[in-house]
């Protein structure tokens, strides 16, 4: 690596580092407002949520098997089924069906 790469990430670092740590050194206490609150605790789920949703229903390659998947899973856990069963049931549901199609 040339000595260009050294510092391109040792400013991507910072970069990084900076738009982790202000927020965090600027915001040293809580929001009055509890919408506010409540909007900002459900960010991580939201975020978490949009990026998961996709890769589920296109992860295999079909989108119907993915669907599939998801419903068993979605089904488990309203059921108050543990992680290993749900994630088990999904898997086996989206293989069995991959036969199907």
């Amino acid at each position: 690596m040339t000595s260009k790469t050294f510092i391109y990430i040792f400013i991507m670092a910072i970069i990084t580092y900076a738009s982790r740590a202000i927020p965090t050194v600027m915001m040293n206490k809580q929001f009055e407002s509890k919408f506010i609150q409540s909007f900002l605790d459900y960010v991580p789920f939201a975020v978490l949520t949009s990026m998961t949703f996709p890769a589920i229903l296109y992860s295999t390659g079909n989108f119907f098997t993915g669907a599939f998947g998801m419903i068993i899973g979605i089904t488990l856990a309203y059921l108050n089924r543990g992680l290993m069963t749900v994630a088990t049931f999904s898997v086996l549901a989206v293989y069995g069906l991959s036969f199907l199609t």
